[in-house]
């Protein structure tokens, strides 16, 4: 798969992480690993019908796409001819630009984006990241309610602290966050948590200079021991730590 991203405006950086293009290899078809990120993406498939959820889903051409959060490894079967265009927003930033009463729904899953909501298919095409740019200025407004700062406080802290802790800090209770969460992500405070802290130690792991052991990793990492840690990152990934 030949992979590209793109930054977007200024004024849309806290809240569209990227634009992105994807393209098949000229050698034939290939099965790709998708990574849970905590984002939601819009896709458009511009060239050939291409599967997604591990085969169970047809992304049909000039039909726009939303990706619900992931909680776990997805995987895309790449032809030569695929061609998709996408846009991902930062966790908790979706809602930014949409109002979608369930997104808890869509989690794990790829379904149909209406094309009267979606950026115009043959203008992202012809115009791409400056046409995409034009259209979600026009739709950014500031947000009356934000999780924004909490997301950060998760990454700042690599996914270490409760939901009672993250409650606590923002005045507000366990309940109050858990439907937070999942008004403007598709899934609860603890997921997220867990998945924060899943691409810290991911990162760990590959870039393992000084040569730690899986069993420190993971208690550096807030697991309980090396079986937890291989656990978490085989739900995530589809692969145990020593395949990284």
């Amino acid at each position: 798969m030949n992979y590209r991203q793109f930054s977007p405006h200024p004024a849309l950086a806290p809240y569209i992480d990227a634009y992105w293009t994807a393209t098949g290899d000229d050698c034939g078809m290939k099965t790709e690993k998708i990574l849970p990120d905590g984002c939601i993406d819009i896709i458009f498939n511009l060239g050939a019908e291409c599967q997604t959820e591990s085969n169970t889903c047809l992304l049909k051409n000039n039909q726009p796409y939303l990706i619900g959060t992931m909680t776990r490894f997805k995987e895309t079967t790449m032809l030569p001819e695929t061609e998709l265009l996408g846009i991902r927003f930062k966790p908790a930033a979706f809602t930014v630009f949409y109002e979608y009463p369930a997104l808890y729904k869509l989690t794990d899953r790829t379904v149909e984006f209406d094309k009267k909501l979606s950026p115009d298919i043959e203008n992202a095409a012809k115009y791409s990241t400056a046409y995409l740019d034009h259209f979600f200025l026009k739709k950014l407004s500031q947000p009356k309610r934000s999780l924004l700062p909490l997301i950060s406080d998760i990454k700042n802290c690599d996914g270490q602290l409760s939901v009672q802790a993250l409650a606590q800090k923002h005045f507000t209770t366990v309940r109050q966050l858990e439907r937070a969460f999942n008004r403007d992500m598709g899934i609860g405070p603890k997921e997220f948590i867990n998945l924060v802290r899943y691409q810290s130690t991911f990162q760990k792991i590959r870039n393992n200079a000084s040569r730690k052991s899986l069993l420190e990793i993971a208690f550096e990492s807030g697991y309980y021991d090396h079986s937890h840690l291989t656990n978490e990152l085989k739900k995530y990934t589809g692969a145990a730590p020593t395949q990284f």
